[in-house]
């Protein structure tokens, strides 16, 4: 039995080193006091607070900025009281009265019916936070420059052009997949010659109307390349969930039933479609990946077109 405890002891001692030694903060907290019994050194480094300090506050809760208080303390509780495992950002104080935003990754830990303590990790996001922040303040910068597409509403290339770069570059610090849907409407030109350029028009601004219903999270981005050309950046993005999101674009359009006497593929507008996903490195640059895109949407039209076209996956 000595020689078992012992073993149990180290155990512990190696699974405690290896949790405190990463960037992710481990804690734990009882659910009939709903204080903390225990939190990684971590803490300290990132806001202060040494671990013994949270284990004796009155409520946690006062280690967060006020406008997110009510919000994220109602919600975690009630997702606790219903077992559900969940998480919250939110803006935690540091002691030195400035704030840092925060993931709480959180796991319910059940006795039998009921619920016996919470478990989980924090994260440190004001990273990610201000990237989000510098984005937006970037979108509503290019959209009072007119960076808007005239015609369809969707951004245009320049406003591509800039997104591409700041996202670029995000994922690349991150080491994020980035995903491109580079896309073109199936013979157009002969839309065009048949239904007059009005029509055509009409055609271009429907289709960025479908497109932008396609891009569903706040940071997907929609462009009109040119001409009949549009495309999607996807941050955060693996190739399943981008070739999701291309056959969505697609979808979509043929359930629009846009009427097209004149294309070869069937009696209405389809769309071919180009998708790229890469981890962007040091040595990789965004014209080279948007060519490659290019070449796979050209792909897709030899095909056959109303179809998608997919990079293989990274070894």
């Amino acid at each position: 039995m000595t020689d078992l405890a012992n073993q149990l002891e180290t155990d512990s001692s190696i699974y405690k080193t290896l949790l405190e030694s990463t960037k992710a903060i481990p804690w734990r907290i009882d659910w009939k006091t709903l204080q903390f019994t225990y939190i990684g050194p971590q803490i300290e480094a990132l806001l202060g607070w040494t671990p013994d300090s949270w284990k004796t506050v009155d409520d946690w809760a006062t280690r967060m900025h006020p406008e997110d208080r009510d919000y994220v303390v109602n919600f975690c509780v009630s997702q606790s009281q219903a077992g559900t495992d969940h998480e919250a950002d939110y803006r935690a104080l540091t002691k030195d009265g400035d704030y840092v935003w925060i993931r709480d990754v959180v796991h319910v830990v059940r006795k039998g019916e009921e619920v016996e303590a919470l478990i989980g990790f924090m994260f440190d996001i004001s990273e990610r936070k201000q990237t989000e922040e510098k984005l937006l303040a970037l979108q509503k910068e290019l959209e009072e420059l007119s960076f808007k597409d005239g015609l369809t509403g969707v951004a245009n290339r320049r406003m591509f052009d800039s997104i591409i770069e700041v996202e670029w570059s995000n994922a690349q610090r991150n080491h994020q997949p980035l995903s491109v849907v580079l896309l073109d409407i199936d013979y157009f030109k002969q839309y065009n010659d048949h239904y007059g350029h009005l029509g055509g028009d009409d055609c271009l601004k429907r289709v960025g109307q479908v497109l932008s219903r396609a891009a569903t999270r706040s940071r997907d981005f929609v462009a009109r390349f040119g001409g009949e050309e549009f495309v999607l950046v996807l941050p955060e993005t693996d190739r399943a969930a981008a070739m999701t999101v291309a056959e969505r674009c697609r979808q979509l359009l043929l359930d629009e039933h846009i009427e097209h006497q004149q294309s070869q593929v069937g009696p209405h507008l389809t769309i071919s479609l180009g998708v790229g996903t890469l981890i962007p490195t040091a040595h990789s640059q965004p014209s080279a990946f948007i060519a490659e895109v290019d070449k796979l949407l050209y792909k897709a039209k030899q095909k056959g077109r109303n179809r998608v076209e997919q990079n293989k996956a990274e070894e």
